[in-house]
């Protein structure tokens, strides 16, 4: 799943379920047109499905707690010591406080985020950690980054919706 495939879901998930798409796009999004992140406009007034920002993600995957982890880790995520190199459905390990099932661990999470604009240009943010990391990737301060048109095999991502007044 690459990073425009997810901006591309959530756009035609807020049409099919009748909100206003958060994102307008320039361009194809695929790498080759020279539009690397860059080419997608986030429309903060609207109520349509979006990836999470890096804080919001963080935010949900502490909930409301304060060490690296909401618990511990062979209890609460897929990652290298136990997935059988392998993704795994979701909920196969105990959610967070707030009922958010594999926040870390299974796979990474594409954020809204830009990673360094200056050292990695249009690089977006993944949150997380998956299947085939070392545990300690697998906390909720890490980050890693990758090209926004790169589909990977442990990444995946999480949909926010913006609560308009």
């Amino acid at each position: 799943m690459s990073w425009w495939d997810a901006v591309r879901f959530c756009n035609d998930l807020s049409r099919r379920e009748g909100y206003a798409p958060a994102y307008r796009l320039d361009g194809d999004g695929d790498g080759g047109d020279g539009v690397d992140g860059d080419g997608v406009h986030w429309d903060v007034a609207a109520d349509g499905y979006r990836l999470p920002t890096e804080a919001e993600w963080e935010h949900a995957c502490r909930a409301g707690t304060d060490g690296p982890r909401y618990g511990p880790l062979d209890e609460i995520a897929w990652y290298r010591g136990n997935s059988q190199g392998r993704v795994h459905e979701v909920g196969g390990k105990r959610a967070n406080p707030w009922g958010l099932s594999d926040m870390l661990g299974n796979v990474w999470d594409w954020c809204w985020d830009i990673y360094d604009a200056e050292v990695y240009g249009g690089y977006r943010v993944l949150r997380g950690g998956g299947w085939f990391d070392e545990h300690w990737s697998c906390r909720a301060s890490v980050r890693r980054r990758s090209h926004p048109s790169l589909r990977i095999d442990d990444v995946g991502f999480r949909l926010a919706r913006s609560v308009l007044s």
